[in-house]
């Protein structure tokens, strides 16, 4: 009895250190082929397990194994889109439970002057590609249902950094942004804005320009006035950032820098230059952060009309009230220029 006691014994060892090892080999020993020590595998929408397979198997040492744990966890008949990490050092079972977890992507764009621009830095981090992105917020039904046109819609992408899954779709990244738009415009700001005569997207027009007149956050209230005050007494915003803005547009190159605006440069035909055309531009010329959307909607009440940029505080500018004023502090920033050799 004793002799069978410990041949049992011994073959329920045998078998367990077999059942182990097959666990251990298949479940959890090593089994990728890649160098980093993390990456992310992305499953376009659609894919079958096939292709799923395709697009592992690079990362993949012994696909034999792979292949028994997703059926063993049914992920061959649930392949699911989305981003999803690979680490270093993986076991069947990781790579299989981390194709099941879809990792979001953290998204962030700022200070794009086009909606072009925009969709192609969102369209190089999830599925969607730009021109899937330029067409749903081009869309004609989208933008007459919620009272944009093709030139202000890209008020609705307001910078920030956002969560979402790499397989959003361009509508529901569209109407995830619009989501944001109406929650920023809450009723603090829609009052602030219907006090100063504008809406919400003129508001944003304005705060592009201001944005791009100045990056010092400290400023852009006084800098917000002074256009404020241009518009109440029915005077051209002959804003700079404008002209540059349509001589981009005018060429198709917004990869130019603009250093030195030429009075040439004034009468370019556009309707964002603000020097040939009364009031606001058609649409915002860049998107504005949220500090300079606020600086429009509290500006700081002064009876400045003129400014320029200072030739003594760096980033800053000098304002005037009067013309006779503004043409000193030009002059002084005109002969600055000149005398670093700044032509363009």
């Amino acid at each position: 009895m004793n002799k069978k006691i410990k041949l049992l014994l011994l073959i329920g060892s045998a078998l367990f250190f077999i059942v182990a090892g097959f666990v251990y080999f298949n479940f959890f020993l090593d089994n990728t082929k890649f160098s980093k020590n993390e990456f992310y595998v992305e499953i376009p929408t659609g894919s079958n397990y096939e292709d799923a397979k395709r697009i592992v198997s690079p990362y993949v040492k012994n696909m034999s194994g792979f292949e028994l744990m997703a059926s063993l966890r049914s992920y061959d008949k649930n392949v699911k889109p989305g981003r999803f990490l690979f680490k270093k050092g993986m076991g069947n079972y990781g790579l299989v439970a981390s194709l099941r977890r879809n990792v979001p992507v953290n998204l962030a764009f700022n200070n794009q002057e086009r909606l072009e621009n925009i969709a192609q830095r969102v369209g190089s981090q999830i599925e969607a590609d730009s021109l899937q992105l330029i067409t749903v917020f081009r869309d004609s039904t989208f933008l007459k249902k919620n009272g944009f046109t093709k030139e202000n819609v890209i008020a609705v992408l307001l910078p920030n950094s956002y969560e979402f899954y790499w397989n959003t779709s361009a509508e529901k990244f569209r109407d995830k942004m619009l989501e944001e738009y109406k929650k920023f415009w809450n009723k603090d700001r829609l009052s602030k804005a219907e006090a100063l005569g504008l809406s919400p997207t003129e508001v944003t027009t304005l705060a592009s320009i201001v944005h791009k007149e100045t990056v010092k956050a400290d400023e852009r209230p006084r800098v917000a006035g002074a256009y404020l005050n241009r518009l109440e007494q029915g005077m051209p915003l002959q804003a700079d950032p404008t002209v540059i803005y349509s001589l981009k547009l005018r060429d198709n190159d917004f990869n130019r820098v603009i250093k030195r605006v030429l009075y040439a440069d004034l009468t370019v035909s556009s309707p964002y230059n603000t020097y040939v055309n009364l009031g606001l531009p058609p649409g915002p010329i860049a998107q504005p952060d949220i500090n300079a959307i606020d600086a429009v909607l509290n500006p700081e009440k002064h009876d400045y009309i003129y400014f320029c940029a200072s030739v003594e505080r760096f980033g800053y500018h000098e304002f005037a009230s009067t013309y006779a004023q503004h043409q000193v502090n030009a002059k002084k920033y005109a002969d600055w220029l000149n005398t670093t050799g700044t032509n363009r």
